[in-house]
């Protein structure tokens, strides 16, 4: 019964799924001052914005449109190179930018940026609209939650996570009763009730949704013209859709299996709220264990990307009498990589970055064109693309050093920002 209904046709051909992928991403700067928070590099090759798309994809989904407003460019670049599904089998993932279609405002919250595209959803005219956002870390089988709205009738259908109540008003919290149904949504505020039975948990909405179109697209017609609304999607349509009684019920997410991974271990269920630098190093950090919760290697559920023409990294120079030695270890390396005579440690590094003789890189995440110079010493540092670190760098060892030219992160990670100039010894130049 489940594998009829989870591939029956309908699915692919009545569901249309919207990513929303216009969010600034404040929190993340440095690393957003040029792009948006889901065109963020994740995992050496990737951006964060591949891994909903991939859980769409691999779930069978394919009819997407990805909803974008900041900084937009290198997202819909990467979009327009990377995902290209066939036209032959009605699948596409198309960018929607904001165009102003109704009204002089740009998007004013995640449900105007919907309403604000509704001439999409009425020309697809889908029985169902799955909306997830586009910048979290997760593994999803997207066909089981759908499965769960369909047996239910639901109206909406939203994930949901168990966090602790300190990190809980961070995030919309539910009450539901013994059945899922929604009984109020509460976003963002700072007594969030627990969950009964488990004092210190809180049930949090993870902005994942499927709507049934006709009370979504009610909805949206109804917030808009409320000048009061913040025309946001946990802060009013939700709570509009369960005072009006309509069947809102949640998808526990923890009940969530992925094809390969295991349904015992770390990786089950697993979800990351990126938001910050600690919590987006320290989600890289993971993918370098011996047994990651965010497992990259399952072929069964693989994460998905473009392609590029570049040779595969090399590790070069043997001279352990001098130390110069072209090592790597619990690293993830990636394309055009050239490890000349440097030690890297607990690190990610993108596509073609190199590491030069007597250098020492440790937890490191490098973007694509890093160079490490000569003698150079880096640690706990996020370095965005085409930077060049001059020889004899320090950075991640004086921190008070550190804050008078970079961003510092609470946890102590240090961010150099895209393209930075550097001089001898890491200083800025005096005419910079």
């Amino acid at each position: 019964m489940r594998e009829t209904l989870l591939h029956a046709p309908f699915e692919v051909h009545r569901i249309l799924t919207m990513i929303l992928a216009g969010g600034e991403g404040r929190r993340l700067g440095p690393l957003t001052a040029e792009r948006a928070k889901p065109a963020v590099p994740f995992g050496g090759r990737y951006r964060i914005i591949d891994i909903v798309l991939s859980n769409m994809v691999n779930s069978g989904l394919t009819r997407i449109k990805v909803i974008t407003q900041y900084k937009s460019a290198s997202l819909e670049e990467h979009i327009a190179r990377a995902w290209r599904l066939s036209p032959m089998l009605d699948s596409y993932i198309e960018t929607l930018p904001a165009q102003q279609r109704t009204g002089l405002s740009w998007f004013k919250g995640s449900a105007d940026a919907v309403y604000q595209t509704l001439h999409v959803i009425e020309d697809e005219n889908p029985e169902h609209v799955t909306i997830f956002g586009g910048d979290h870390v997760y593994k999803m089988d997207v066909r089981q939650m759908l499965l769960d709205h369909l047996n239910k009738s639901a109206d909406l259908t939203v994930a949901a996570i168990p966090v602790r109540k300190d990190e809980a008003r961070s995030f919309g919290v539910i009450e539901i009763d013994a059945e899922g149904r929604i009984l109020a949504f509460h976003e963002k505020v700072q007594d969030p009730p627990e969950m009964p039975g488990r004092p210190g948990w809180c049930l949090a909405s993870m902005g994942n949704y499927i709507f049934k179109t006709g009370p979504l697209t009610s909805a949206l017609h109804a917030d808009a013209k409320d000048e009061a609304s913040a025309h946001d999607f946990g802060r009013d349509i939700v709570p509009r859709m369960v005072a009006e009684k309509h069947n809102c019920f949640v998808y526990d997410f923890m009940t969530n299996r992925v094809p390969g991974e295991d349904p015992e271990g770390a990786t089950a269920a697993y979800w990351r709220d990126i938001g910050t630098v600690d919590a987006y190093f320290e989600a890289q950090m993971d993918l370098v264990s011996v047994k990651p919760a965010f497992n990259l290697y399952n072929p069964r559920w693989p994460m998905r990307t473009g392609t590029n023409h570049d040779p595969p990294a090399k590790f070069v120079f043997r001279d352990e009498a001098n130390a110069r030695v072209g090592v790597a270890t619990e690293s993830l390396v990636s394309s055009g990589c050239i490890i000349s005579g440097g030690r890297i440690n607990r690190s990610v590094l993108s596509n073609r970055c190199r590491i030069n003789s007597f250098s020492s890189v440790d937890e490191c995440v490098l973007f694509e064109n890093v160079v490490i110079g000569r003698h150079a010493r880096i640690r706990r540092a996020i370095i965005d693309k085409d930077v060049e670190i001059p020889p004899n760098t320090e950075i991640g060892y004086d921190l008070a050093a550190d804050r008078k030219r970079w961003s510092v992160s609470e946890g102590g990670v240090v961010v150099i920002p895209k393209r930075a100039k550097l001089a001898d010894g890491g200083s800025i130049p005096p005419s910079s």
